[in-house]
């Protein structure tokens, strides 16, 4: 009898433990708020023709379901904040997706037309409506298509955030290049005038001793993701001072369609040090400080100053710093990696994608990824991205060699990179010190018949390499003279990458290098472009290397891990499930990066790829009830559904009315 109870209660437990599992993989912890029932204290006309009335009973019951301890601030007070739009009305407003019974609920019956739109229908409706309004959502004839379509969604983003995810997702091969690249960079330029409505906080250089008291001005009191910028290099457009908030914005849209961050926990950040463009500090209309940038430990302890209050309020926050200038892009980075939870994507993100690239392009030359560290790589620019690049390719080709330091110091002699001032030597005087470590040797690059400062153009015919890398932000830099050097490389299948963003700014086109080397070549670009038609039934495949196919799983897979930083080792994770994520069969057709239209999937894998590594190095300490052990217990499968079911969707919420 003894025994017999005792089996028993081991199988309860084992029974206990198996539901207490399939429970926590089963909750939707990121998507509560969406599926629970909103309380609203407002009806009828006032909720249709009022909507600042609206705006203060949401935001307070919203801010009440955001922690299970309610909030104890008023809705009264929390209407005095600007802030307020993106965590109120837009949310929850449904326009002619009010169902029957909510209309019933909130006396709404009659004042809407009869007919109840799904989703689909009102992103089919709105899709209409946007072809039409193109043209008229113009300024002039200096107003490209592509603003005119921001301002249509930017609008749509004011008046109802669901909807506007909605058809982000749906649309997201369409629409990613207007509040991504390229798009963003025009809006970026031109953001004073299009400013309507406040997105995100500021944190200026007048705010010093105020930030940690600021912090609490944001309505929501869980931030898991804030995407910051400093403005001083907004993608290759140089400094566009505090108007480089839109980068900060258009990265966290596609956080929130890609990897299901929920809205309502995102926060884009300027911090305004100041602006050395001078147009800038001459129009009365900018927004900004007026003032030259802070320099050395002024604009140090600004950063300083904002890390600190943003961590306070947010323990479990991720930072991503964006488009910061080169001096304080590694320096930031290397201040602050092994204390928070941050990465800088044009370093980090820049830096994977290219792995990934550079990794399919070696499978699309019908080679294992092994081959890799026997690829000679001719890299045009070393500024941040460009020596966030170098360095983890080095780190990628010393690991598959031994990962030691005599194969470390074997890796950087696949790479030469030429600068502005060309190719960078040890006879250079003031170097970079980020760009010392893979100066060309004097004496090796002479018997190559090469010379410090040597064009790009004598560097690709001498070297003849395997991989032509553009992150130099000069567009048109690889030359009708550059592509017909590159026809002598020694691969069977040499690969371009013009990686500069915007497009304005790519090394060159798509069709400019098939029209030169033929189809037998890979192309990858940052920007977007057209597969060229070669004629004879052959398409030249324009691959898009976009940040967005890693730094949306990045951060997701941080999240869902726990981990206490985001490490090298989750970067390389990320980058090399991109690297497989394309079939045989398509690599070998020169397709080396999947369709924008596959994003959540590659999100999901990407984040899996991640709490993996995490729990691996034991970075890892869980997510919302999930703890680390109980996340190293998942199988592939079970992994892979934690995360898809901690992933936000765009759903309405059903609202029901209660009086004040």
């Amino acid at each position: 009898m003894a025994m017999l109870l005792k089996h028993v209660r081991a199988s309860s437990s084992l029974l206990k433990q198996h539901v207490t599992r399939a429970h926590l993989l089963s909750r939707p912890f990121t998507t509560t708020e969406g599926h629970r029932p909103s309380i609203v204290h407002k009806r009828s006309l006032d909720i249709l023709h009022d909507p600042c009335a609206y705006e203060k009973m949401l935001c307070k019951c919203l801010l009440s379901q955001m922690s299970p301890n309610k909030m104890k601030i008023s809705a009264a007070t929390l209407f005095n904040h600007d802030n307020l739009i993106k965590s109120s009305v837009i949310l929850f407003f449904q326009g002619t997706a009010f169902s029957m019974t909510e209309r019933d609920r909130l006396d709404l019956r009659g004042l809407l037309p009869p007919n109840v739109m799904s989703p689909d229908l009102q992103i089919e409706r709105f899709m209409v409506d946007l072809k039409r309004l193109e043209v008229q959502a113009r300024d002039g004839p200096s107003d490209p298509y592509a603003l005119a379509k921001w301002r249509i969604l930017n609008r749509l983003h004011d008046r109802n955030e669901t909807m506007y995810y909605k058809v982000l997702i749906a649309k997201i091969e369409e629409y990613a290049p207007i509040v991504y690249t390229p798009t963003v960079g025009l809006v970026c330029q031109n953001y004073s005038g299009l400013f309507r409505r406040p997105r995100g906080m500021y944190f200026s250089a007048e705010d010093r001793g105020e930030m940690m008291s600021m912090v609490y001005n944001w309505p929501a009191e869980q931030v898991d993701m804030i995407v910051v910028t400093d403005g001083s290099r907004i993608l290759g457009l140089g400094d566009l001072g505090v108007q480089g908030i839109g980068i900060a914005i258009g990265k966290l849209d596609l956080y929130v369609a890609a990897a299901g961050i929920n809205p309502q926990r995102v926060l884009p950040v300027m911090i305004d040090v100041g602006t050395n463009n001078e147009k800038l500090l001459e129009d009365p209309l900018y927004l900004g400080l007026q003032q030259h940038r802070l320099d050395g430990d002024d604009y140090l302890a600004v950063v300083d100053e904002f890390m600190e209050a943003v961590f306070t309020r947010w323990p479990n926050v991720i930072v991503q710093f964006e488009d910061f200038q080169s001096k304080w892009a590694f320096k930031l980075l290397q201040r602050y990696r092994s204390t928070y939870r941050m990465f800088n994507d044009d370093v980090q993100g820049t830096a994977g994608v290219a792995i990934a690239g550079l990794l399919g392009a070696v499978r699309a030359q019908g080679r294992p990824m092994i081959d890799f560290p026997k690829q000679k790589i001719v890299v045009a620019g070393a500024g941040s991205a460009g020596i966030g690049v170098l360095n983890a390719a080095r780190k990628t080709m010393a690991r598959m060699l031994g990962n030691n330091e005599v194969a470390f110091e074997s890796a950087k002699s696949q790479f030469w990179v030429v600068d502005a001032k060309g190719l960078i030597s040890e006879g250079r005087e003031n170097i970079d010190p980020d760009a010392l470590p893979f100066a060309r040797n004097l004496k090796e690059i002479e018997r190559q018949g090469l010379r410090e400062g040597a064009s790009l153009e004598e560097v690709v015919k001498q070297v003849k390499p395997d991989v032509l890398l553009g992150l130099s932000a000069v567009g048109g830099l690889f030359s009708k003279e550059v592509l017909e050097a590159l026809k002598d490389s020694t691969s069977t299948r040499p690969a371009i990458f013009a990686m500069s963003n915007p497009t304005k700014n790519a090394e060159c086109t798509a069709e400019e290098a098939f029209s030169i080397l033929g189809d037998n070549i890979i192309f990858a670009s940052g920007s977007p472009f057209s597969n060229v038609d070669l004629g004879n039934g052959h398409i030249g495949h324009c691959n898009q290397g976009n940040n967005m196919y890693l730094f949306p799983g990045i951060g997701l897979g941080t999240l869902l891990s726990g981990a206490r930083i985001i490490s090298d080792g989750m970067l390389q994770a990320a980058a090399e499930r991109l690297a497989t994520y394309m079939s045989e069969e398509e690599v070998l057709k020169g397709i080396i990066f999947p369709s924008t239209s596959r994003i959540r999937d590659i999100t999901e894998k990407v984040a899996a790829a991640v709490i993996k590594e995490a729990l691996e190095e034991d970075l890892a300490e869980g997510y919302h009830g999930m703890d680390a052990r109980e996340l190293k217990k998942l199988s592939e499968d079970e992994l892979a559904e934690f995360v898809k079911n901690n992933m936000w969707n765009p759903e309405y919420p059903t609202l029901v009315y209660k009086k004040e």
